[in-house]
């Protein structure tokens, strides 16, 4: 008897292995295509009516909607008119909101390494010689320092603290590698070390 339940727990345990994965992709696409109908409604509602009124994959349809707006808008921002009053908009408008720029600036540092002005993967070296991942938020001008010292693997989750300048070395990576990493509870870190910019 002991047997036959151990058997009957393990196989079933085995299958919920293999189904949990299954119905949790499952039910993110079903979310993931309901929120691209969801976002893709107020374009086609710019539509006349029966354009899109018997679709046989709203989806599909709604992802080339967002693509094509999205095409669109970036058609209009490579215009030099176009980017004049949009760095005349964020000059006047959304530099006065307290987030916007810690935003930009932490969106930026995904794409780009040691963006000027932007957020930097940094290493804080103690003075006992360890070694500390940081983001370096800000730049004092008086040799000092803003960084976050991110918890893993809450990549942006952490303390903030003011550093002497001096114990930082700027890492040549993205925000994106190096939060992977911390997402990976440091994998990935002696890749992003051997490149450190002086």
């Amino acid at each position: 008897m002991k047997q036959l339940t151990e058997f009957l727990k393990t196989t079933a345990m085995g299958g919920l292995f293999i189904l949990l994965p299954i119905l949790l992709l499952y039910l993110l696409l079903a979310e993931a295509l309901g929120l691209i109908v969801a976002l893709a409604t107020p374009i086609a509602d710019l539509f006349p009516a029966e354009t899109f009124g018997q679709v046989e994959f709203p989806a599909i349809v709604g992802l080339i909607l967002i693509l094509g707006v999205s095409f669109v808008i970036g058609l209009g921002l490579r215009a030099r008119i176009a980017r004049r009053s949009g760095r005349w908009f964020e000059r006047t408008v959304l530099d006065r909101l307290p987030a916007y720029n810690a935003l930009k600036n932490l969106t930026t540092g995904f794409t780009e390494a040691c963006r000027d002005g932007g957020f930097k993967a940094a290493v804080l070296i103690s003075p006992d010689g360890e070694q500390e991942i940081v983001y370096v938020i800000e730049d004092h001008g008086n040799g000092n320092l803003t960084v976050l010292v991110p918890w893993a693997p809450a990549a942006f989750s952490g303390s903030v603290k003011i550093i002497d300048k001096d114990r930082i070395k700027i890492l040549k990576a993205n925000l994106g590698d190096v939060s992977r990493a911390l997402g990976h509870w440091g994998m990935g870190v002696r890749e992003l070390l051997a490149d450190k910019e002086e």
